[in-house]
């Protein structure tokens, strides 16, 4: 099977690395990758999506995954289905579930999911006075896409106006933020849940935690994410049977009703307060840095699992997963995520580590000539254990391999489920 993996970042790097282990798998090509994707496959020129699609047709590419939020936000899936490509992911009115908060939230309520109250609004007086309803902290979304960066949990009514405002003005996102969200704030846990669909039919993956806050005890402002580790203990059967018939079935059954199906991965991200489950919100695709402890963990081809939802033949899959755990720490280049970075050589030390292994993300160069930083989230160590702190300790040996100038992590990736 010829595959081909829309993306640049350790979310695609990982898919990468969990397809070559697939005896099924003939080539493998990457539309842009990066530095390090050269060593498992072919990177594409990704200029537009109908020259792309033409290429695919030519490479006689059996499989394409849509990895990032936004081709597929902008319709990649539709013009490679009107070329007869089979192609993982949503179509474009599908991924509005991410694409458009106000939808997804609109969406949520009009279908009885459960989910915090909320105020969708483009009117800043409107915000305000709903906002002076809530009891701080208070969150404040742009209603657009903003590279996961798009939340704001203001800890005072002041902030949160002040959030607002920027918001609306264009200030703070720009065009992706005239149009908000307020919501009020849910005090729980949060978990990262993930169902891969087919349209009618899906399969539950272990949930997964997501560490947002760049600093140790979850201190410091919002990233796209500094770590994350799977399964998590912090989920019982009873939140998977929640997730199931109150969450995403009646979201399956919803867009099918409204003659937009959805294929690909529904990425719930839930709060869970006293043992209830609340939706904070829907992506269409694997979280970063979330699909890179799930890809180590399948125990079977991953061009099983992409291929039969893709072609809408789900029920016919039994998902098999190691009875492992995994952690991934995030190693971020010195200034992220305030501003950019220098770009700087990176140094891999010779490891030793069993059950290790090194995800490349924010990466220029090659694994022959020398790989370079060049910033934002560079790479991952991640690490496969029989207990939570096994794969901790696995991982953060294998970000100690790593050596470059600035580099940052955080140290306490999966503390919350270390001494469970």
């Amino acid at each position: 099977m010829n595959v081909l993996i829309i993306g640049s970042g350790g979310r695609e790097y990982a898919m990468g690395l969990a397809l070559k282990k697939d005896p099924t798998l003939n080539k493998l090509y990457f539309a842009p990758g990066n530095g390090a994707t050269l060593a498992l496959g072919e990177n594409l020129i990704l200029d537009n999506f109908e020259s792309l699609a033409k290429k695919a047709q030519s490479l006689q590419i059996d499989l394409t995954i849509v990895g990032p939020e936004a081709p597929l936000s902008e319709g990649i899936v539709d013009v490679f289905e009107s070329y007869g490509l089979t192609i993982f992911g949503p179509s474009k009115a599908a991924a509005r579930l991410e694409s458009s908060k106000v939808f997804m939230k609109e969406f949520l309520q009009k279908h009885n999911i459960p989910t915090a109250a909320f105020l969708q609004t483009d009117n800043f007086d409107e915000a305000k006075a709903f906002i002076g309803r809530l009891k701080p902290p208070v969150v404040v979304k742009a209603d657009g896409l903003c590279a996961g960066k798009g939340v704001i949990i203001a800890k005072s009514h002041e902030e949160a106006y002040d959030a607002a405002r920027k918001m609306l003005e264009g200030e703070s996102f720009g065009e992706a933020g005239r149009r908000i969200i307020v919501e009020e704030f849910l005090d729980g846990y949060e978990l990262s849940i993930f169902a891969i669909c087919d349209g009618k039919d899906y399969v539950l993956l272990p949930a997964a935690q997501d560490h947002k806050r760049l600093l140790d005890n979850d201190e410091g402002p919002n990233t796209g994410g500094m770590g994350a580790y799977a399964p998590t203990p912090l989920v019982n059967d009873k939140i998977y049977d929640d997730v199931k018939k109150k969450v995403i079935e009646p979201t399956l059954k919803g867009m099918s009703d409204m003659q937009t199906p959805f294929c690909g991965v529904l990425f719930i991200g839930l709060m869970v307060v006293d043992g209830e489950i609340y939706v904070l919100e829907y992506n269409v695709r694997f979280g970063d840095p979330e699909c890179e402890v799930l890809m180590p963990l399948l125990d079977m081809p991953a061009t099983e699992l992409f291929y039969k939802a893709a072609t809408k033949d789900l029920q016919s899959l039994h998902v098999k997963m190691l009875p492992k755990v995994a952690v991934g720490v995030v190693v971020a280049s010195k200034n992220y995520p305030y501003k950019s970075s220098l770009k700087v050589p990176i140094h891999i030390k010779p490891s030793s580590v069993q059950n290790g292994h090194l995800v490349f993300a924010g990466v220029e160069g090659s694994m022959e000539s020398g790989l370079i930083a060049s910033g934002g989230r560079v790479l991952l160590g991640v690490g496969i254990g029989n207990s939570v702190k096994e794969a901790q300790e696995i991982a953060y040996k294998m970000c100690e391999s790593v050596e470059f100038e600035g580099m940052q992590y955080r140290k306490d990736i999966a503390y919350q489920a270390v001494d469970k």
